[in-house]
């Protein structure tokens, strides 16, 4: 039985950064293919990530058959791109795999721009975007790069698996009409054990915002709306800040200057329900996002949440709850929210967290996420190796 029809795929997963929602999909999905008797590898920078990437690698190393390979990288484009991209077509070669799964703008590059010069390859390539160059600010320059940097590599990709509808779209829209190759929705998933409700009895804090501390995820405008709570209606909730990213210390600073430091703790990245037990309601400011496994993990585990209303986070509210997300950057708008969350009766934030969660039970599971993945791997190798076996008969 050929890989294509069903025998263990060998898989390597190529990607940037060891942090936030894409590590936690590649891990996923790795361990899950795993599970299921594949090889599999993973290939991403060993500049970061931390003492919790090296945990879980350490950890991950007895799985996963085909190892972790950790070349530093860059988040830019700079002269360690070229050190990078030899590393991960050495490791190809050596390893051989039956499916290169390019995850995040960085990962989209490493792995396609050598499939995009060898149109005969074996191996077929899975790109999954995470937002990525898609959250770039359409129209800027920073976009137009990365859109015609899409374009190019749109012919080196067997397998589009968009992780959200949103970034399905914002690909016909800007790269300019729907992939001419092969393309799933395949939705983030996550674990029965992460239903379990979160008990909130010795939470001291009142709101709590985890993820990156930069920019896009708008945690300026939290400051914001919490200095304007503090000076129009003299509320003062504490909230509990776990993260770290390029902006920590001017937030920091942010939260001295707008007169609000006392009320802010700022912590490391750490495990997530750890976080949401210690505080009772959470907040996610982003101003872009895909569909975001903070927001799945904290809807599953029936915390009460506010967020702004960007990317594919709609998708994971769905119909009966989407109403309650709330225009970005916009801290009148945030601190209304906050209020106005802080004001219900505890019984009121639980119900309707409750509910929320009961919708994410059935349409964000893990298993049918690791199963849709691999699913797609065997249709887009299949389309792979019969075309390229077509191509040696005719020069036959």
């Amino acid at each position: 039985m050929s890989a294509a029809e069903g025998a263990p795929l060998r898989i390597l997963h190529v990607f940037r950064a060891p942090l936030g929602g894409l590590f936690r999909h590649v891990l996923d999905v790795a361990r899950g293919q795993a599970e299921r008797g594949h090889e599999v590898g993973i290939f991403c920078d060993a500049t970061t990530g931390g003492a919790r990437a090296d945990e879980v690698f350490s950890e991950l190393a007895q799985t996963l058959s085909l190892g972790i390979t950790r070349v530093p990288m860059s988040r830019y484009p700079s002269r360690t791109d070229v050190k990078a991209q030899l590393a991960e077509m050495a490791l190809r070669r050596r390893l051989d795999p039956d499916i290169v799964h390019c995850h995040g703008s960085k990962g989209g590059v490493y792995g396609r721009v050598p499939a995009l010069l060898s149109p005969g390859r074996r191996y077929a390539t899975a790109y999954t975007p995470h937002g990525g160059s898609f959250n770039y600010k359409p129209g800027s320059t920073e976009h137009k790069v990365y859109m015609t940097v899409e374009r190019l590599l749109e012919r080196a990709t067997d397998m589009f698996l968009f992780e959200s509808r949103f970034i399905a779209g914002r690909f016909e829209a800007h790269v300019g009409h729907q992939p001419r190759t092969e393309h799933r929705i395949v939705l983030n998933g996550i674990s029965e054990a992460e239903f379990e409700p979160i008990s909130h009895s010795a939470a001291s804090f009142d709101l709590l915002y985890l993820g990156e501390l930069r920019s896009a995820k708008g945690v300026d405008t939290l400051i914001d709306a919490l200095a304007l709570l503090r000076r129009r209606d003299g509320l003062v909730p504490r909230i509990l800040i776990v993260g770290s990213g390029p902006d920590e210390a001017e937030l920091k600073g942010m939260t001295v200057s707008r007169g609000i430091a006392d009320q802010c703790v700022f912590e490391p990245p750490g495990p997530i329900r750890k976080a949401l037990a210690r505080a009772r309601a959470m907040v996610i400011p982003s101003r872009a996002e895909s569909l975001p496994y903070v927001i799945l993990e904290a809807a599953a585990a029936a915390q009460p949440l506010i967020s702004t209303d960007v990317g594919g986070i709609n998708e994971i509210y769905g119909p009966r709850h989407r109403h309650r997300l709330i225009k970005a950057n916009d801290p009148a708008i945030l601190a209304e929210a906050i209020s106005a969350m802080l004001a219900r009766s505890e019984s009121e934030r639980l119900a309707e967290a409750a509910d929320l969660a009961a919708h994410v039970r059935q349409h964000f599971q893990l298993d049918d996420m690791v199963d849709g993945v691999i699913a797609a791997y065997r249709d887009a190798l299949r389309a792979r190796r019969g075309g390229v076996a077509t191509l040696a008969a005719r020069a036959g």
